[in-house]
């Protein structure tokens, strides 16, 4: 059991992608990421003797805070976090221990060098999902622009935000599979839970119904969507709480059925 002021490894992997995920400062020092270069989801690296000035940015929102191993670089910048009356926990272990129990971690060479990303307007499927991965699991303060198709590279070459799901850039689509499917790929995101959503996803996106049975669904919902809101950012923060949705069904509620009235005989 985490003594006081610690979390779990398996209880902060319950929170990540979820709205309820706390704030995630990793504060390693380099030759510790050098000996694990990678990252916790949505974690971002942060000095250790920046914590204060950081807390007035934090807005008092709960935050986790990870070190090599959850001692003196952790333990004291949670202590002046909560200085600052923001609710702190250190990851129990560290870095060390999340590996150790084989939960995902982004590849520090996979992070954009942006938090703006560009793609095609009027979204349907994989630009939604897509950008809900990217908030959830990779980057929260990701800023989405959708454009006119014909101008997504030459926006993301003047704004120096990274394209997705166009043809010829690194984030799309790969032989069957969408854009999604790369993004859980490339940032090393792959779950039971997750692969099960990027399934329903992929049959969704694709016109492969056949993948999986709640793909129609998804492809109505996400039509429909698309016909209430004219405003794609608004469409954008309608389908977070859809995906919130689809990602609580794909870890703990995929095998639940229901009928009317219970208990009828098949």
């Amino acid at each position: 059991m985490p003594g006081f002021g610690q979390i779990s490894p398996a209880q902060l992997s319950r929170l990540i992608g979820t709205p309820d995920c706390p704030i995630l400062l990793d504060v390693r020092l380099a030759e510790d990421r050098d000996t694990l270069p990678g990252l916790v989801p949505t974690a971002r690296l942060v000095s250790h003797d920046r914590a204060e000035a950081l807390a007035r940015s934090l807005a008092k929102n709960r935050a986790v805070v990870i070190c090599a191993r959850g001692r003196k670089l952790s333990e004291g910048v949670a202590a002046l976090l909560r200085t600052q009356g923001i609710a702190t926990e250190v990851l129990e272990g560290g870095m060390a221990a999340w590996a150790e129990a084989g939960l995902p971690m982004i590849p520090m060479g996979a992070l954009p060098s942006s938090s703006l990303w560009v793609t095609r307007h009027r979204p349907k499927i994989d630009r939604i999902a897509c950008p809900w991965l990217i908030r959830r699991f990779v980057d929260p303060a990701a800023q989405f622009l959708f454009v006119a198709p014909s101008e997504v590279q030459a926006v993301a070459d003047r704004f120096g935000a990274v394209p997705f799901d166009v043809e010829g850039v690194f984030w799309s689509h790969r032989g069957e599979r969408c854009s999604f499917d790369t993004m859980v790929e490339e940032f090393g995101l792959s779950t039971p839970a997750m692969d099960r959503l990027a399934t329903l996803v992929r049959a969704a996106d694709t016109d492969r119904h056949d993948l999986a049975p709640q793909a129609a669904g998804l492809l109505a919902v996400s039509v429909g969507l698309s016909r209430m809101f004219r405003d794609d950012l608004a469409q954008l923060e309608a389908g977070m709480l859809l995906y919130d949705a689809l990602y609580r069904w794909a870890r703990d509620g995929f095998e639940e059925g229901h009928d009317w009235p219970a208990g009828r005989p098949a």
